[in-house]
């Protein structure tokens, strides 16, 4: 037995009055009481309890130990009080690391709306190029986009996120939009370095049909924002994530082109280290997340809804 439930022990012994009473509360022999009682007392080396076959009274140590011993078990069942109301009410330190361009874009001013909702959280929002492991710099959450590198992270799908094609109007004006995936390959394509062993390969799928395309093009880089901005000045053709591209398709500045084909997703998730007991203000803010990327979604063709 353990130093707090000999504490718990005790103090319903001395609350119910006798041994037997205990033993039938607990739903054991009294000799199991009894025999619990001689162990505790062997281990802390002094009497506790002065007994009788018809009476029971606490000794000075006994008197001791209970009275603090008591204080120590309501210290730690308000501690469990806070722990468990933290729950149902988001407060505390909520730890938040997302990617740079992402999280400039999106999760910056989730945070903004999230902190006027919900005051009593402090956030921390880390960006980094790179994914962070989380348990190592105790992150509450990660925002990560596109397909997890392990099966086994604990994560929950906050969001679908289509890659499409897309180029400027000025440049579609020049070059007369593909028709099909081989046409890209007599296009000026901007790369994203993203992933070098794959690098200029683009998948596109039709129903059952797939196509891979080797592009080229004069210009790439592994920079999200720069490729964009060469994309809207004229460069060429695009594949960029639908929560990038959404405004300017929006406005005009950019138009989609083969819009039959599908790339592969780059749906957005929400990982963090533990699946069981989740505290209030994780819960609240990948659900606030949720809602909030859902509320941004692009109308589709087929009466579904993207970026």
């Amino acid at each position: 037995m353990n130093t707090l439930s000999d504490l718990a022990f005790f103090a319903a012994l001395v609350k119910t009055g006798s041994l037997a009473a205990l033993a039938r509360e607990l739903g054991v022999t009294p000799p199991a009481v009894t025999k619990r009682l001689a162990n505790l007392e062997q281990r802390l080396g002094v009497r506790l309890l002065n007994r009788t076959t018809r009476t029971m009274s606490v000794t000075h140590e006994g008197e001791i130990y209970l009275a603090d011993g008591a204080r120590i078990l309501a210290d730690i069942e308000a501690l469990e009080r806070t722990i468990g109301s933290s729950r149902a009410l988001p407060k505390g330190l909520l730890r938040v690391n997302a990617s740079f361009g992402f999280g400039r874009r999106h999760i910056g001013p989730a945070v903004s709306e999230f902190s006027k909702r919900f005051p009593e959280v402090e956030v921390q929002l880390l960006l980094s190029e790179r994914p962070l492991n989380l348990a190592d710099q105790a992150f509450d959450i990660g925002i990560r986009i596109g397909e997890l590198p392990d099966a086994r992270i604990i994560a929950r799908k906050i969001a679908a996120n289509r890659r499409l094609l897309c180029a400027a109007p000025a440049y579609l004006k020049q070059h007369p939009a593909p028709a099909t995936p081989r046409d890209l390959q007599t296009h000026a394509c901007i790369v994203l370095r993203e992933n070098e062993a794959a690098y200029g390969s683009w998948h596109l799928s039709r129903g059952k049909r797939q196509e891979t395309v080797k592009v080229r093009g004069a210009l790439s880089s592994n920079d999200g924002e720069t490729v964009l901005a060469w994309a809207l000045a004229g460069h060429g053709i695009l594949m960029r994530s639908e929560w990038d591209a959404a405004p300017y398709l929006r406005s005009g500045r950019l138009r989609q082109v083969l819009q039959e084909w599908a790339l592969p997703p780059s749906d957005i998730f929400a990982v963090y280290p533990e699946r069981l007991n989740l505290s209030a203000k994780v819960t609240a803010f990948i659900d606030f997340l949720a809602a909030r990327f859902t509320a941004h979604l692009l109308p589709q063709k087929d009466g579904r809804h993207g970026w």
